[in-house]
């Protein structure tokens, strides 16, 4: 099976673990098969806590309201719920009450008050230790699972309404893609909360003190030269984006992810100031960069300024890394 990919389940993962760590009542949603056209896949996930809080969705809007009231009932009787929400019928759609996607989810409710095991499998999770995959079985036992890690939990669960029910199902979440960002600009302070919403995790080195600030929206800060970074973190990054508006500490920034095995390679600024580079860079480095170098990086969507840029560049690293074609 393909690991569900995350972009904003790692938001909801995350509001999870804080549920679980504060006694916050609440149940996750979790989804587990779809047919027909339907707004997210087998693997989706949802929160649903107290006071009406939410976090993540799993249609349009649509759908929530009734997914709400069985999560609390999930939190009330602290037993499994099961859901099925299927907007197929014709008669609906002709009737005008359809919600729009014509598709069959199957939802299971979990209340989180007993999952103790989980906040530790997120942190696991959310460090790159490998997926997240976790099997659900009708009888209610939860076992969760991230490289050496492992969780089991036996809910209450009541009876699974509808037919044809696997002896369990196994679903998988991707570990989350993982962003080197090799300096500080104008962009960054945007760019980082972008990232981090749509399920990237982010590292950022930076050892001016002038660009300090932006650390903070990072998930990790280093202030480092970028040698001492690389190649001793290989393999615990899919993409890297250069950008420190400023010659030699990009020149020193490329020679080292040349060394490495980074698959994307992102360099801020235009075609003139790569070709600069280049001329001051070994023919073995320029060799070993080409075939994963993007330059000008960032797709051109049009504008300018920050906010611009920090928007091409996000789009460009999510239609990348998440199998799309510019």
């Amino acid at each position: 099976m393909e690991p569900f990919k995350p972009g904003a389940t790692r938001g909801v993962l995350e509001a999870t673990a804080n549920a679980i760590a504060h006694g916050e009542p609440a149940a996750l949603a979790l989804v587990l098969e779809t047919s027909g056209s339907t707004y997210v896949h087998a693997g989706a996930l949802a929160l649903f806590g107290s006071e009406g809080r939410q976090v993540g969705w799993l249609s349009g809007g649509c759908l929530e309201p009734e997914i709400a009231l069985r999560a609390a009932e999930a939190v009330r009787t602290q037993a499994i719920q099961w859901l099925e929400i299927d907007t197929r019928n014709d008669e609906d759609l002709l009737s005008g009450s359809a919600v729009g996607c014509r598709g069959r989810l199957r939802i299971a409710l979990v209340p989180l008050a007993e999952l103790a095991p989980w906040p530790a499998l997120i942190t696991a999770w959310r460090s790159r230790q490998g997926p997240l995959e976790f099997t659900l079985d009708p009888g209610g036992v939860f076992v969760g699972s991230v490289g050496s890690q492992q969780g089991e939990h036996r809910f209450e669960a009541t009876p699974v309404p509808w037919p044809d029910v696997p002896p369990a199902w196994t679903l998988s979440i991707a570990r989350p893609p993982s962003v080197l960002l090799l300096g500080a600009g104008p962009e960054t302070e945007l760019l980082l909360p972008m990232l981090r919403l749509l399920g990237f995790t982010t590292t950022l080195v930076e050892r001016r003190p002038r660009w300090q600030s932006a650390a903070a929206a990072a998930d990790v800060a280093l202030a480092q030269l970028p040698a001492q970074v690389l190649p001793a973190a290989e393999g615990q990054f899919d993409a890297a984006l250069v950008m420190h508006h400023h010659f030699e500490l990009d020149r020193e920034a490329l020679a080292a992810l040349a060394e490495g095995s980074i698959r994307f390679i992102g360099l801020l600024g235009p075609v003139r100031r790569r070709e600069d580079l280049f001329r001051v860079l070994s023919a073995p480095v320029r060799d070993a960069l080409l075939p994963r170098l993007h330059s000008p990086v960032g797709l051109a969507l049009g504008g300018t300024g920050p906010e611009a840029i920090a928007l091409s560049i996000a789009a460009q690293l999510q239609n990348h890394l998440h199998g799309g074609r510019a």
